[in-house]
């Protein structure tokens, strides 16, 4: 799914009426949109209370669109007018002849907010279509007072609050907020998601992001996709659920290919069991973990299920240098390899990586670099004109830091504009983890994982991701595609850890057992 900037929805909207799309047949559709799903949230619509906050713009016309069919199916709506409207605005004489109670709030010269206690009071949803897109200062006057009213209402635990497009005072193509801008329990983005509802901290104040649609042809999208730069994409379940390998029911294990994980030293046994034992749980037919001796015991007391490949290792239990020959003695037995989970940062392990990566002994096997692997191919001057491999790159923001020699950008919204820059220059996919983890490939596109999870910020983690990717790769999916399934499976199957066991305490290992039920989940649908 596209995700837009405010200017990029504004140039679709006019080839939208330029084909003949009228701006009233859309407001049309996004009100309906945004009333059903008030609906669902609601459950029962009849006798329930509902205020509308409606701005001086469009936002406010869909807002008031919504207004009158939630009153056409029975709600008790009222539609609190912050700013002016149009002197002729059939939306709100329209919503007025369904039976919508009108507050005219900003022509009250005493007490306005003393009238939105009173239009509050009992509600059980609040619809905030006041600015939308459209915010581009600071709050001020009866807006700013509105937002932070409701932010701070008493009755705030008892009603859900929609955001029609965006919360007001959320920035919707940096996702930065300002101070009055409150917590919505949902926002129905119309169209497509705009960039600052993915963006932190503004993704923070979203809530449950959903999405209507407002009668855009079909093909608009595929035809302005190149002309306004539209390369950003929303991870779906759908898409994902169509991306992944089939199993057809005469495979075997060598079917779904073989992967190669070399990763593990002496202080981080953990990281080597993690990556290979993910691998498996995403579906590769076979796993050699390629671990130095002192792991392999650790490992393969831990899962069964891996091969095991002892490696040569240093006085410090990390992998020896000399460890790549008995690696390049039987590439061809691979389909993908994993390389850096746990591997340490020495001047020994980083002659190890260029030497396994970047002087052809890896025969061009799809590869993905995670951790120690980024941290000790960092040393290679311009590491990325010697790497053949079809690749990917996992790095955290310290590591993508490392690599770049840049600093952490200072506003989230940055980064998305860093993982395509960098992707483009080195030629490889980038998975720049975190909230909202970004997965930039180097023709320009970039995904964005739908998940933010604070049950993920602990230590393998990022194991597990490596691992579910090279699975993946091993079963055939392209480093990108692969790369994106592996990012929204693990985040998923975060969300279902999180919601058993709570988002403290939750370990690596938990994502392992979810694993293959999210893995189901998610291919159901393509059988829907």
């Amino acid at each position: 799914m596209k995700v837009v900037t405010a200017s990029q929805m504004v140039a679709l909207e006019q080839e939208a009426i330029r084909r003949g799309i009228s701006s009233d047949a859309m407001m049309e559709n996004a009100g309906l949109g945004v009333a059903q799903a008030a609906r669902r949230h609601l459950g029962s619509v009849a006798g329930s209370k509902v205020a509308v906050l409606v701005g001086p713009g469009n936002n406010g016309g869909d807002g008031l669109v919504a207004a009158r069919h939630l009153r056409r199916w029975g709600a008790e709506v009222t539609a609190c007018i912050l700013a002016s409207r149009p002197d002729h605005d059939p939306k709100l004489e329209s919503a007025r002849q369904y039976g919508v109670a009108v507050v005219p709030l900003h022509q009250e010269s005493t007490s306005p907010l003393a009238s939105l206690d009173e239009v509050f009071s009992g509600a059980r949803m609040v619809i905030d279509a006041v600015l939308g897109t459209g915010r581009a200062r600071p709050l001020e006057g009866l807006l700013r007072d509105a937002s932070t009213h409701l932010k701070a209402h008493p009755s705030r635990g008892r009603m859900t609050i929609l955001a029609l497009d965006m919360p007001t005072g959320l920035d919707s193509d940096t996702g930065a907020v300002d101070p009055a801008c409150y917590t919505a329990d949902v926002t129905v983005a119309l169209a497509f998601p705009k960039v600052g509802l993915l963006t932190l901290p503004g993704a923070a104040h979203a809530g449950r992001l959903e999405v209507a649609g407002i009668g855009l042809p079909e093909e608009l999208e595929a035809g302005m996709e190149f002309s306004l730069g539209l390369d950003l994409e929303l991870l779906t379940a759908g898409w994902v659920a169509r991306s992944l390998p089939s199993r057809p029911v005469d495979s075997h294990k060598g079917t779904y290919g073989h992967a190669l994980v070399v990763a593990g030293s002496r202080n981080y046994a953990g990281a080597a069991s993690l990556a290979s034992q993910a691998a498996v749980r995403a579906g590769a037919g076979l796993v050699t973990l390629a671990s130095p001796q002192g792991v392999y015991p650790i490992a393969a007391g831990r899962f069964a299920e891996p091969i095991h490949l002892p490696l040569p290792e240093d006085e410090d239990g990390r992998i020896h240098p000399d460890a790549v020959e008995v690696i390049g003695n039987s590439p061809a037995r691979y389909t993908a390899l994993l390389a850096g989970c746990g591997l340490g940062w020495s001047g020994g392990t980083s002659r190890f990586i260029q030497d396994l990566l970047l002087s052809g002994k890896s025969h061009g096997l799809p590869v993905i670099v995670d951790a120690d692997g980024l941290n000790n191919l960092s040393q290679a001057g311009q590491w990325w004109t010697k790497l053949d491999n079809p690749a990917v790159v996992t790095p955290h923001p310290g590591e993508m830091a490392t690599l770049t020699g840049e600093a952490i950008p200072a506003r989230p919204v940055e980064r998305i504009a860093q993982v395509r820059q960098w992707s483009a220059r080195w030629g490889v996919v980038v998975v720049l983890k975190g909230a909202y983890t970004l997965i930039g490939e180097p023709a320009g596109v970039v995904h964005i994982s739908p998940f933010a999870n604070p049950g993920l910020a602990s230590g393998g983690t990022g194991d597990v991701l490596s691992g579910i990717i090279v699975g993946l790769m091993t079963q055939g999916l392209s480093p990108s595609v692969a790369a994106a399934c592996g990012v929204f499976l693990h985040g998923l199957a975060g969300e279902a850890v999180v919601s058993n066991k709570g988002n403290a305490g939750t370990v690596a290992s938990d994502l392992l057992d979810a694993l293959p039920g999210v893995v189901n989940q998610v291919k159901t649908l393509s059988n829907a």
